[in-house]
């Protein structure tokens, strides 16, 4: 497993290792001595989610306000751009972003960490999207940042994206800290 540190403090982009023949491939999707020992992901998983989204729908960015989850997340299927930000005001790297394309082909992880918002857009036809977060969600304590916040200015690869109405909804960054 290569484990790929990014410009933000604790996120990191995990390559497992893949073993594959004819057959088709086998890959260890998580085994908590390595990912604590090699990523720094010591916390446990309380819940695993899996959603499916269509071309140029995008979910987040979302986080929890007072019971912050970490996730690991994966594509099984398809392609997204995925983006963490920090949201954690103590962190020297709060307010910024690292964005990676996840995909059946790369079967890369991205470890978001407690503190972090997250979103992703999908680039394929259909995308099939796993991840296990270290905290259970509670719809009461969720936010959400607007995709599209100027003081952000986040690089996705779409301008019209497809999303809910809580999405649209969702104010700046700037406003969650007030």
């Amino acid at each position: 497993m290569n484990v790929i540190k990014t410009n933000l403090r604790d996120c990191v982009v995990i390559e497992p290792n893949v073993f594959g023949d004819d057959r088709g491939f086998f890959l260890e999707t998580f085994q908590a001595n390595r990912y604590a020992d090699l990523a720094g992901i010591g916390l446990p998983f309380v819940q695993d989610n899996h959603s499916r989204s269509f071309k140029g729908v995008l979910r987040g960015l979302h986080f929890q306000m007072t019971k912050p989850q970490g996730k690991l997340v994966r594509v099984v299927r398809g392609e997204v751009y995925d983006v963490a930000v920090d949201i954690r005001e103590d962190s020297e790297t709060y307010g910024l972003w690292h964005a990676e394309v996840l995909s059946e082909q790369n079967k890369r992880q991205f470890w978001v960490p407690p503190g972090f918002a997250h979103g992703f857009v999908v680039l394929s036809e259909i995308a099939d999207f796993e991840y296990k977060c270290t905290n259970y969600y509670d719809p009461n304590d969720e936010g959400s940042i607007c995709w599209d916040d100027p003081d952000l200015d986040i690089g996705w690869p779409i301008k019209n994206p497809i999303l809910s109405a809580k999405d649209a909804a969702a104010t700046r960054l700037v406003d969650i800290k007030k």
